[in-house]
């Protein structure tokens, strides 16, 4: 594929869930973004194939890769057996030698048996030979709670790979986020890390029917403000705008800033928002600890210090495995009544 002739689309200004107006703009669900996205890049460039367990079963990892076996064979849409770590291997070792695999993992739960594999190889192979070997691998994740998924199955471990130089590590929560940035990461060449949360497959937004690539490090205003800014991650991206909407009506305006990007980050869009309402809330669907939160908070500290009013309040999961039953699930995940109360307490 001719990736350098494909539209790129590095704005930050996209207050909508679509992309910039167009004639071939029609609405999509995020799986059905996804799978465009996918069947794109299979169709138009013989070095792109998908692996991954289960992706050809009927429910296609969400929905994301139905029909793609049946389009495209088994030779380029391949189930993998349960060795996370050891095709994870398979994969970087295509990429090095000049495919563009796109490897699925159904949980980012299990992602930590492959850390040998991402941390020690894919992240380095390109440092360690100064340039001359590049791991253009596409590792797509899945986050989210539901069904009493508990401690082993509801995991966002973003964060642990955010740490590592020489990877990089998107959150798309929009149908358009979702389709551009799995294109860009397929076109290029750094090993990448797609999380996705399971709650997003269902949301619609407007999609270009066109190939398009989002390069990470870019992140998207929502919704302009000028009172509190909430930087936020993935789904709590809807969390956030669905607290700015009720707050609107007590006149308290918030400004929502999609991240989409967690490594490499968008610290001037950050500092940008925070020099212009004083105030930073981070919202993001891991846990604080030396969390994504905490590096938001970090940045806000050192390159926007003067600007703010309030200290930084940041919304993320308590520090405990993600409990089974929906009444504890309740109490454990952050909603957008958490971040309304965050607000008024910050002014």
């Amino acid at each position: 594929m001719p990736w350098t002739k494909i539209q790129a689309d590095d704005s930050r200004k996209q207050v909508s869930f679509g992309g910039p107006a167009s004639a071939g703009l029609r609405e999509l669900s995020y799986r059905d973004a996804i799978r465009e996205a996918m069947s794109q890049a299979l169709e138009t460039d013989p070095a792109v194939f998908l692996i991954g367990e289960g992706i050809d079963d009927p429910g296609g990892v969400f929905g994301t890769t139905v029909g793609l076996k049946d389009r495209f064979g088994a030779e380029r849409v391949m189930d993998s057996p349960i060795a996370e770590n050891g095709m994870t291997g398979v994969a970087i070792g295509a990429a090095i030698t000049g495919m563009r695999p796109v490897f699925i993992h159904m949980r980012v739960d299990f992602l930590p048996m492959c850390m040998d594999q991402i941390i020690n190889h894919a992240a380095k192979w390109s440092y360690m030979t100064g340039g001359k070997v590049k791991v253009p691998l596409t590792i797509r994740a899945v986050i989210g709670r539901g069904w009493g998924s508990a401690a082993q199955h509801s995991q966002s471990l973003q964060a642990l790979f955010a740490h590592i130089p020489g990877l990089r590590v998107i959150m798309p929560a929009t149908p358009y986020d979702a389709k551009g940035m799995i294109l860009g990461s397929i076109a290029g060449n750094a090993p990448t890390i797609c999380i996705e949360h399971r709650w997003l497959y269902d949301m619609k937004g407007n999609v270009p029917e066109e190939p398009y690539v989002i390069h990470p490090g870019i992140g998207a205003v929502r919704r302009e403000g000028r009172d509190v800014t909430i930087v936020a991650t993935s789904y709590m991206v809807y969390e956030a705008l669905r607290a700015a909407e009720e707050l609107e009506k007590e006149g308290i305006s918030i400004e929502v800033v999609d991240l989409r990007s967690v490594l490499p980050m968008d610290e001037d869009l950050i500092v940008e928002s925070v020099r212009k309402t004083g105030r930073l809330i981070a919202a993001d669907t891991g846990w604080k600890h030396c969390g994504v939160s905490a590096e938001i908070a970090a940045v806000a500290a050192e390159k926007a210090h003067a600007a703010l009013k309030a200290p930084v309040r940041r919304l993320c999961l308590p520090f405990v495995p993600a409990p089974a039953c929906q009444s504890l699930e309740k109490a454990y995940f952050p909603t957008h009544a958490d971040i309304i109360s965050a607000v008024r307490g910050i002014l």
